[in-house]
């Protein structure tokens, strides 16, 4: 019989196949911050600096107890880290042009100045006017300064625009502001009348009418916009600037809290020395406390909804805004029989405190609700990232 050559069957292992997992599990255990830079591989080829790394880890729950397990003392040195070793395209800057920080322009500051200056010409209207031309005038000033309101809402440091696609906004948000703004203008006249059996004629613009006009705190709140529109910017600058010094996310968040409360300090000073001011010029009594919860809330949920929390000023607004409505309608369904009851809570108040008692409440406890949620979430790094541009 003819010997085979040992080409005609070639030898099959008989053996298990090599594992190679093992050493791809030790690969890993040696390097695991590239093992994190898989995870977010979009987060580190999008990032135009160290800073977006650490916020988008933060945003994932990474603190800096986890920045420990990869062999880093926190959250920005791995960032950095994961910054360096990120793997770009050549062919493009690492930082695109529309990243670039960018100081406000004179006009975006200035444009806060505007919803002020129409109101003020509008009440001035009002008060040189009546009859049908009156109501014209009324007509146009709010138009004109509904449309200055969102000029100033869509431009500048208070737009949403980097968190949110354009075109979209919270839900409700506007419609409760409207109601609120609407209600310091005619919602206190309309309680008090009530409170008394009336009203027993529609307003007719002035503050000793059956339905009386309050333009105070309208007037105030418009003229806010401006310190408004500087709180908002100082505090994303100051903000940036800290999250660039900052060496782990505890300092940061120490270092942001007293900043907030600051400026949300000094913005309630300037809204009421506008309040103050109104008074003494138009000779109407002024209802600071009113006036002065109604900004404070407005400013807390535009804060939130600039830095990406959209859900709770949508919440707080629409709780201020139905407290405001439940306590006209229990007012007049009291009237009817066996209902009774329904008044006494808002009889109670308007007694104590006067019809600005119950929007105090109301967007009192609203504010102060975002107060400690803007605190808690503010301070965090993922809320500044992107904000540069509105600066």
């Amino acid at each position: 019989m003819t010997a085979r050559s040992e080409h005609d069957h070639p030898a099959i292992p008989t053996g298990p196949a090599p594992d190679r997992t093992p050493v791809a599990s030790r690969r890993a255990a040696a390097d695991p911050v590239r093992v994190l830079m898989r995870r977010h591989r979009e987060l580190c080829a999008s990032a135009v600096d160290p800073l977006e790394i650490a916020a988008g880890l933060e945003a994932h729950g990474v603190t800096d107890r986890t920045a420990a397990r990869f062999r880093h003392r926190d959250v920005f040195s791995l960032a950095e880290e994961m910054y360096a070793r990120a793997e770009r395209d050549m062919e493009t800057s690492p930082r695109p042009e529309g990243a670039t920080p960018s100081r406000p322009g004179p006009g975006r500051l200035a444009l806060g100045l505007l919803p002020g200056v129409l109101c003020a010409a509008a009440v001035a209207g009002l008060r040189l006017t009546e009859g049908r031309t009156r109501l014209t005038v009324t007509a146009a000033a709010v138009l004109a300064v509904a449309l200055a309101v969102r000029a100033v809402l869509r431009h500048g440091p208070l737009s949403t625009a980097p968190h949110r696609p354009p075109g979209t906004r919270p839900p409700g948000t506007r419609a409760w502001t409207c109601w609120l703004l609407g209600y310091s203008a005619l919602g206190d006249g309309l309680l008090g009348a009530a409170v008394g059996g009336g009203p027993d004629g529609l307003p007719d613009g002035t503050a000793s009418g059956p339905w009386p006009l309050a333009t105070i705190p309208v007037l105030a709140l418009a003229l806010a916009c401006a310190p408004a529109v500087w709180t908002a910017h100082l505090f994303t600058a100051h903000a940036r600037r800290r999250l660039a010094a900052s060496r782990g996310l505890e300092e940061f968040a120490a270092s942001v809290r007293p900043l907030l409360l600051g400026l949300f300090t000094l913005f309630l000073c300037a809204l009421a020395v506008l309040v103050t001011a109104c008074g003494a010029a138009l000779h109407e009594p002024a209802d600071r406390a009113q006036a002065l919860t109604l900004g404070s809330l407005l400013l807390l949920a535009r804060l939130l909804a600039t830095h990406g929390f959209s859900h709770a000023p949508a919440v707080a607004l629409g709780a201020a805004a139905t407290a405001e409505a439940a306590a006209q309608a229990s007012v007049f369904a009291g009237r009817l029989p066996g209902l009774e009851a329904l008044a006494g809570p808002v009889d109670t108040v308007v007694t104590a405190w006067g019809p600005g008692g119950v929007p105090t409440l109301a967007c009192g406890a609203a504010a102060l609700a975002l107060l400690v949620h803007a605190t808690r979430n503010l301070s965090r790094a993922s809320a500044h990232a992107g904000t540069e541009g509105r600066q």
